[in-house]
C-alpha cells in the first residue's frame, strides 16, 4: 500500500535524483570557449593543456574550452585584444607578453629583482592586496582576471659562455618587454619573435640567447641543446602568470563551472610551483647539456641595486603602478626583516 507520505518521499527523492543527473544548463548548447596559451605545444603540455583536460572531464558536457598554443590563433602580442572583442574568450598568458593596455602590465612576466621564490607571487596576490588590484585594472577593460600563478625564474640560456656583465653587452636575447626593457641598461639587446621560432633562430645565429625561462623550459622545450649555457644569476626568482577571461563570456558561465574553472587554474598554477622547483635545482646537478656559469656576487650586486631605480623609475609614472610598487617594496622589507629561509641572512 502506497501512502501518501511515501508517495511524496519517493517522488521527492527521484526529482533530486533526476537535478542532480541533468546538466544546469541542460535547455541550452553546451558552452563552448576558445582559449590561447602563450605557451607552445611541448610547454602548454605542462603549463596548460591538464587543466584544461580536467575542466573538460569534470564538466561533464556542461562547458567544453578549446585550448590553442601560442601564435595559433592570433600572435602572442594580440592575445589581449583578442579577447577583449570576442575573438577569443580566454587566455592564459603574463600581461606583458599580451600587451594589455592596463596600469599593471609592466609587472607581468619579469618585474626584476620583486619576486626571490615562487611563493613571492601567490603571497602578494592573496596576502598584500595585488588580485584586487590586478581585478579592479581588468575590469576596466572588459577583462575578468581569474587568477596569477607563480611560474618559473628568469635566467640567462646563451650560446656563449656569461662569465661577467660586460659579456652580456651586445647579445640578442629573446625576453619579455619589462625585463629587455630593464636589461638593455646592460646593454643586452631585446629581440621579440614568435615563440615557435626562438629554436631555430638560435640555432641560425639570429639570437645569441633567452632570457625567458629557468633551466627547466630551456631542457623541455629544446632551447638547452642550441644554447649549451646557463647562467645561474636569476633578474627574478619567479614569473607571474595569468588566466584571464573576457568579461561577457565570463558572466554567461553558471557559478559552479566558475568556482570548476578557478580550481583547476589553481592546480595548474600549483603543478607549476613544484615542477619548476624540482626542476630548477634537478637539471643544474644532473643536466648535461649546459655548461653553468655565474657573474660574481659583488659584480652582480650592481644589477640588483639598478632594479631598485627602476622600480622608481616605474613607480613615477602613475599612481597605480606607485601602489603596486609599494606594495612590493613592503613585502621584500618583510621578508628581509624575517630572515632564513624567507631572505638571505
Amino acid at each position: 500500500m502506497t501512502t501518501r507520505r511515501v508517495f511524496l518521499t519517493s517522488g521527492a527523492l527521484a526529482a533530486g535524483a533526476s537535478a542532480l543527473a541533468a546538466p544546469a544548463i541542460a535547455q541550452g548548447a553546451p558552452l563552448k570557449w576558445r582559449m590561447q596559451t602563450y605557451a607552445g605545444a611541448t610547454l602548454g603540455a605542462h603549463v596548460c593543456k591538464p587543466a584544461i583536460d580536467a575542466f573538460n572531464k569534470i564538466a561533464n558536457g556542461q562547458m567544453e574550452i578549446e585550448l590553442f598554443y601560442a601564435d595559433q590563433l592570433v600572435p602572442t602580442a594580440e592575445l589581449f585584444r583578442a579577447m577583449q572583442n570576442g575573438t577569443i574568450d580566454a587566455v592564459q598568458s603574463d600581461d606583458d607578453s599580451m600587451a594589455s593596455p592596463t596600469e599593471v602590465t609592466v609587472f607581468g612576466g619579469y618585474f626584476p629583482f620583486a619576486l626571490r621564490y615562487s611563493l613571492d607571487v601567490p603571497a602578494l596576490f592573496n596576502h598584500y592586496g595585488l588580485d584586487e588590484i590586478w581585478k579592479e585594472e581588468y575590469a576596466k577593460q572588459g577583462i575578468q582576471h581569474i587568477s596569477a600563478g607563480s611560474w618559473d625564474p628568469c635566467n640567462f640560456a646563451t650560446k656563449q659562455p656569461i662569465n661577467s656583465l660586460e659579456d652580456l653587452k651586445g647579445k640578442r636575447v629573446f625576453t619579455f618587454p619589462t625585463a629587455g626593457r630593464f636589461l638593455a641598461k646592460f646593454g643586452v639587446v631585446p629581440v621579440t619573435l614568435p615563440w615557435e621560432d626562438i629554436e631555430v633562430a638560435l640555432q641560425t645565429g639570429e639570437l645569441d640567447g633567452v632570457a625567458w625561462s629557468g633551466i627547466t623550459e630551456d631542457y623541455t622545450v629544446g632551447w638547452a641543446e642550441a644554447t649549451g649555457h646557463f647562467l645561474t644569476n636569476s633578474i627574478s626568482g619567479a614569473w607571474i602568470g595569468h588566466f584571464f577571461a573576457n568579461q561577457k563570456r565570463w558572466d554567461e558561465v553558471p557559478d559552479h563551472l566558475k568556482e570548476l574553472m578557478k580550481a583547476v587554474f589553481d592546480q595548474s598554477h600549483y603543478y607549476r610551483q613544484h615542477w619548476y622547483w624540482a626542476g630548477e635545482a634537478k637539471l643544474r646537478v644532473t643536466g648535461d647539456k649546459m655548461k653553468l656559469t655565474t657573474i660574481p656576487a659583488a659584480e652582480w650586486a650592481t644589477v640588483e641595486a639598478a632594479a631598485k631605480e627602476f622600480w622608481d623609475e616605474i613607480a613615477a609614472e602613475s599612481e597605480i603602478k606607485a601602489k603596486v610598487v609599494a606594495k612590493i617594496k613592503e613585502y621584500n622589507d618583510s621578508m628581509t626583516k624575517a630572515g632564513p629561509p624567507y631572505r638571505d641572512a
